[in-house]
């Protein structure tokens, strides 16, 4: 991002080899070979952007890199980054990475972000980890990442997950053993579902999640509150949604999972599990979301969301 008096405020105008220049010391950590993807704010990326950014990473893989660093803005990055989990195979490492502070700004972050995530991707340690997104001398796993701040430099944390390394002295420093990560997802052999993310709040009765299914979306998240829970009048819109669509329960919490075997009320998880709705475990309203996304968008039938859902938002040890 640089100024644009036109614009009145900061754009996307930098190219991957202006970035890789701006990086003192970079060339001394790898042979590095930059490419412009995309010029777009990370706001306005697509499901195509991302699948044809993955191609590229797996034929510099193909190629001999020992690892590959992406470049893009932080808006949705803790997005962008897990739906490249999803489908990344590769053992070597793809690091994701941005900025918090425009170039000109005093402590610019993105030129330190830059040389950490390359010394992360060149790194063994790095092997068979999956996506990382690398800020702040941080590494987090896809998975946990989320964006707990608009504007702090410290952005990005893993609330549940803790965070995967620090980078100390140059390297990084993984605090767990490699994590066992579930099968990736077949590439997309369909068009891109429409699922809606529904908020459940205060005097809601779940229109919003009906008005969607009648409006042509294929599935429905709900960011329910607390351990994954709605109102009566909700869960009777439930009842009806999930003869129709998968739906999902996720927490809007900023962390925690949600429970299974706890709250039997009208609207509670027991309950809702009973309508036929399915519990999105430890994996966050967004990521639910762009799971179902993946999952539908590569041939996995409706009836099939739930069993592939609750492989991936359990918990993973080796």
């Amino acid at each position: 991002m640089t100024p644009s008096d036109a614009a009145g405020g900061v754009v996307p105008t930098l190219d991957a080899t202006q970035l890789a220049q701006s990086v003192p010391g970079l060339s001394s950590v790898a042979n590095i070979k930059a490419t412009a993807l995309r010029q777009l704010p990370s706001a306005s990326l697509g499901y195509g952007d991302l699948m044809a950014a993955l191609t590229w990473a797996e034929q510099q893989i193909a190629d001999g890199a020992c690892g590959v660093v992406l470049t893009q803005g932080t808006d949705s990055l803790e997005e962008t980054a897990f739906l490249l989990d999803l489908f990344w195979k590769l053992p070597q490492p793809l690091i994701v990475t941005g900025a918090m502070r425009a170039p000109q700004a005093a402590g610019a972050d993105g030129p330190a972000n830059l040389l950490a995530a390359v010394r992360t991707a060149a790194h063994p340690d790095s092997v068979g980890r999956g996506v990382l997104v690398l800020m702040n001398d941080t590494a987090h796993y896809a998975r946990w990442v989320s964006k707990g701040d608009a504007l702090a430099v410290q952005a990005f944390v893993s609330h549940d997950g803790g965070v995967a390394a620090r980078i100390v002295e140059g390297r990084p420093t993984f605090f767990h053993a490699k994590p066992a990560r579930p099968q990736p997802l077949a590439r997309p052999v369909r068009d891109w579902p429409k699922v809606a993310l529904v908020t459940a709040v205060l005097g809601d009765d779940g229109e919003l999640a009906e008005m969607a299914v009648n409006g042509g979306y294929e599935a429905v998240v709900i960011a329910a509150q607390g351990a994954g829970h709605v109102s009566f009048g909700f869960a009777e819109r439930i009842s009806r949604l999930t003869t129709q669509v998968p739906v999902v329960i996720a927490s809007r919490a900023a962390s925690g999972s949600t429970a299974s075997q706890t709250y039997g009320y009208v609207g509670a998880e027991i309950d809702l599990a009973r309508r036929g709705a399915h519990l999105s475990g430890w994996l966050s309203a967004l990521k639910s979301r762009l799971l179902v996304v993946a999952l539908l968008a590569s041939g996995v039938a409706p009836a099939a969301v739930g069993e592939a859902l609750a492989n991936w938002s359990k918990l993973t040890r080796q």
